[in-house]
């Protein structure tokens, strides 16, 4: 079953990280693909995403049609920064597997969610 491992945190410490500690936390985080991409784990490499600042959100506005706005409003700290999908046998083995993840600056949560399937 393939499940979405989504990167969670916050993306203001992402991009102020000196660039010697982001070259260091990418080295790691290619070392934790080049463990897992082998084993058939990793069905999409994912993406890593944009600062939020460069969203766009669409909602219905009152008379029900789309209405977009710049960036996601949210009062949050902690957004999605990128996604992988993982293949696993259960949950169980994708949190595993997730756990492994080299959380650092800006990625303070990794959230796995089973992916919908329809037949």
């Amino acid at each position: 079953m393939k499940y979405a491992m989504l990167i969670c945190g916050d993306d203001a410490e992402w991009s102020t990280l000196p660039a010697d500690e982001e070259q260091d936390l990418m080295k790691q985080i290619y070392g934790w693909y080049e463990r897992w991409q082998p084993t058939g784990k990793i069905a999409d490499g994912g993406a890593e995403l944009q600062p939020r600042e460069t969203a766009k959100t669409v909602r219905a506005g009152a008379d029900g049609e789309p209405v977009v706005t710049d960036g996601p409003y949210l009062e949050l700290k902690e957004v999605v920064g990128g996604i992988v999908i993982l293949e696993c046998d259960d949950i169980d083995e994708a949190a595993r597997i997730a756990a492994t993840w080299p959380l650092g600056a800006g990625m303070t949560a990794l959230e796995v969610r089973p992916l919908m399937t329809r037949e």
